[in-house]
């Protein structure tokens, strides 16, 4: 855009100045973006078609750890019909925590009675089972699930540096009683797809940990982060890879 200013009735500082403020005016325009906007922007590159609510299908996830160990895990997720699964092998032995619509049932390598010791080994309990549906659910949900009640968006949208990348980057802090720690979602500034997550207890002790994503996996118009990596905020010390290998229909 050119700015031809009147060269009467305007003295050359003030032409400078307004010429100035004109330059900043266009310029935040054309880049600012908010919070809310970011989030809208993300959800459409992930889930242009809004299916995630509707979702049904089964993941197959693959952890390795720095010592080498390494576990299978398989989630069945049905939103429409209130059901969620996981089956996963640890300690040679596989464990099983299932809700359908409340009701929660329990397994270890197929029976529902189990000792005192086989429930704190394995941590056999409902409290478990919900807390495994709420973990797979929120991570391979994102950017979606930023959209629950619950969920505050900061407005404010940061452009940020992080491991060599540019980023847009969406601070999210929980209501009382939904959630405790910060969080930042980085976006790719020219996708919006959604690359890295950091998460912190406390900000100002620099804890928490930060997660790497890469790659896609595309499932009834949804694109799911394929890996996920995850490190230590503090020292960048890495702690385990989330491989999703397949997803399909249940």
């Amino acid at each position: 855009m050119t700015l031809i200013l009147p060269k009467t009735g305007i003295s050359f500082v003030n032409r400078t100045i307004l010429l100035l403020c004109l330059l900043v005016f266009f310029k935040t325009s054309a880049q600012e973006i908010s919070g809310e906007q970011l989030l809208e922007r993300a959800i459409h590159y992930h889930d242009p078609q809004g299916n995630w609510g509707h979702f049904k299908g089964k993941l197959t996830i693959g952890m390795t750890m720095p010592n080498g160990t390494e576990r299978l895990s398989d989630i069945s997720i049905d939103f429409p019909n209130q059901y969620f699964k996981l089956a996963m092998v640890k300690n040679d032995k596989t464990v099983g925590y299932s809700v359908t619509n409340g009701t929660f049932l329990l397994s270890l390598d197929g029976k529902n009675n189990f000792t005192e010791e086989e429930i704190k080994t394995y941590n056999l309990t409902e409290a478990r089972t919900k807390f495994m549906q709420n973990y797979y659910t929120y991570l391979y949900g994102l950017p979606m699930k930023l959209k629950d009640p619950g969920t505050i968006i900061d407005s404010a949208v940061e452009k940020k540096e992080f491991l060599g990348k540019e980023y847009l980057v969406l601070k999210v802090k929980y209501e009382e009683g939904v959630g405790k720690d910060a969080w930042f979602f980085y976006f790719d500034p020219k996708t919006y797809a959604l690359k890295v997550y950091q998460f912190y207890h406390d900000e100002t002790k620099k804890d928490g940990e930060y997660i790497l994503l890469s790659d896609e996996e595309e499932f009834s118009g949804i694109k799911i982060p394929k890996v996920r990596a995850w490190y230590l905020n503090k020292d960048g010390s890495y702690l385990a890879t989330d491989t999703l290998t397949k997803v399909s229909k249940l």
